[in-house]
């Protein structure tokens, strides 16, 4: 049986996106949360520069903050410039937070970016997925399977 698809939220510009974590985990379930930042980091993101490519987030006191999270300095923004990889708060309700603390607590569950974006109405969320990792011998059946579908395809189109 097919897993199902995960929900999709309304991203209007994304900004980073972490490919890489598809391939490295079991993807469980999804959220969306704001993030608490400064004005020379919205900038900054406006621009199209960030990366979440070794971040990840954790349950902390009741919060959840965004960790290792790599915003680059706004060009113009002088003395008011923020410190690009600091620990940023992510806005959610008490429900996901809890949930998301219960997950984390089980045996090897993560809390998983997938991508910083701009929503409808400009405001900069984060995509997070509770996330299982994945053994290499899993990696390598995913890999497995991404080939033979390719071979597949390509036999399909050759016989017409």
């Amino acid at each position: 049986m097919a897993r199902p698809k995960p929900p999709q939220f309304e991203k209007v510009k994304v900004v980073a996106e972490n490919r890489r974590a598809r391939f490295e985990y079991f993807l469980e379930e999804f959220f969306e949360a704001g993030i608490a930042l400064t004005g020379t980091e919205v900038k900054s993101l406006r621009f199209g520069e960030g990366s979440i490519a070794e971040s990840y987030a954790e349950v902390k006191d009741g919060q959840v903050y965004l960790v290792n999270a790599n915003v680059p300095e706004y060009n113009f923004g002088n003395r008011f410039n923020h410190e690009p990889k600091r620990p940023r708060k992510l806005l959610l309700h008490e429900r996901e937070v809890e949930k998301m603390r219960t997950g984390v607590s089980r045996e090897g569950m993560t809390l998983i970016p997938m991508a910083i974006y701009f929503n409808g109405r400009g405001r900069a969320k984060v995509e997070l997925a509770l996330a299982k990792g994945k053994k290499l011998h899993d990696k390598r059946e995913v890999q497995k399977d991404r080939d033979w579908s390719r071979d597949r395809a390509r036999i399909m189109r050759e016989r017409g």
